[in-house]
């Protein structure tokens, strides 16, 4: 019998090596992990957790992901933010949570891991509604990110609605669909928001069952039409949770990804 995907939701990984916040609520924090090794001071990595931006997934179910992604030499934040059905979270909490988040990581992560990390702008790593984050956050402030590695994001939050993906979260996270609110989609989905001046790889599982791939085909083409750079890694036997797991077929391709993006700079 194969092994159930979701596992990765739940399996243990080591504890962080800090705990940094960049706000007052509790859910305004980052666990940070340093980079295996002894190498120079590297770039940070931003993992943004999914969870439809629901209150009941957070960023634990990341612990495995950061975990290889710091053995492979990478510095790492695993970066919090309020979530529906919470107090401040949806509209407008959890889009500013990301952005503030994201600027300011860098300097908190280098007073914390001295060096061991830089100040640059740091590569963004966003899974499902953590995708759209990092994506919304690369639109709105470019100047705060050095790419996007974007693993089967929710990129188009109207087709979202109109899909219904997970039961109304598009609705739970801004408040209504695109005919009520139709300024808050337009200031928040990444679909409305091309061009985006970061370089951008999206990987997308075909077989996911929890976002359809097509949102990601449908995005990658519009914003390549815009003249964003933007490609689009298509893992014909992947589904959803593959993508986060560093046990998973998908592993590797997702690594040598983010090596990529770290690379061109």
């Amino acid at each position: 019998m194969p092994a159930d995907p979701r596992a990765v939701l739940t399996r243990p990984a080591p504890d962080p090596d800090h705990t940094v916040a960049y706000g007052e609520h509790p859910d305004q924090v980052a666990d940070l992990r340093l980079p295996a090794g002894d190498g120079p001071a590297r770039r940070l990595v931003v993992v943004v957790h999914g969870g439809f931006w629901r209150a009941e997934y957070d960023r634990r179910h990341t612990g495995p992901l950061a975990a290889a992604l710091a053995g492979l030499g990478h510095p790492v934040a695993q970066l919090e933010y309020r979530r529906t059905g919470q107090p401040g979270g949806g509209w407008p909490g959890t889009l500013t949570d990301a952005l503030t988040g994201v600027v300011e990581l860098p300097r908190l992560a280098a007073e914390a891991m001295p060096g061991r990390v830089t100040r640059d702008a740091p590569i963004l790593v966003g899974h499902s509604a953590g995708g759209h984050l990092a994506l919304y956050v690369a639109a709105v402030a470019p100047a705060a990110v050095g790419g996007v590695l974007a693993l089967a994001p929710v990129a188009d939050l109207v087709e979202a609605y109109r899909r219904d993906l997970d039961s109304g979260a598009v609705d739970a996270l801004l408040g209504g669909g695109p005919e009520r609110f139709p300024e808050r989609y337009a200031a928040s989905d990444p679909r409305a928001l091309v061009p985006i001046r970061s370089r951008i790889v999206v990987v997308h599982g075909a077989r996911d069952q929890q976002v359809p791939v097509e949102l990601s085909r449908d995005f990658v083409a519009a914003a390549r039409a815009v003249e964003t750079d933007i490609s689009l890694v298509e893992l014909p036997e992947c589904e959803h949770f593959g993508l986060i797991d560093p046990e998973s077929a998908a592993w590797p391709r997702v690594a040598a990804v983010l090596r990529s993006l770290h690379d061109d700079h």
